[in-house]
């Protein structure tokens, strides 16, 4: 999946793939060219092309939303981690 062009800056909230868990989040750290270093919430920093990062929304409600339209980016990792909140709350639909 390939990210539509954003303005990801220094201090931005983005996802990133991760194999353990699909995505992490995290803050940017630096942006050199196309590359960009990420601090992941798991303390690991990381290298990624700034193609392969997601804008996460800072205000995203830790209960998740009810209707996906009221996302402030609607791309895999958003959709997702909405999924997982509406999920543990019990209330997917």
């Amino acid at each position: 999946m390939k990210a539509a062009a954003t303005n990801i800056i220094v201090g931005s909230q983005v996802w990133v793939e991760d194999p353990e868990v699909a995505w992490i989040d995290g803050d940017v750290l630096e942006i050199n060219a196309a590359n960009i270093k990420v601090k992941l919430t798991s303390g690991k920093e990381i290298v990624t092309t700034s193609a392969h990062a997601y804008p996460k929304d800072p205000e995203f409600p830790s209960c998740g939303v009810d209707d996906m339209t009221k996302l402030a980016y609607l791309h895999e990792p958003g959709v997702l981690e909405n999924l997982k909140s509406r999920y543990n709350m019990d209330e997917i639909y």
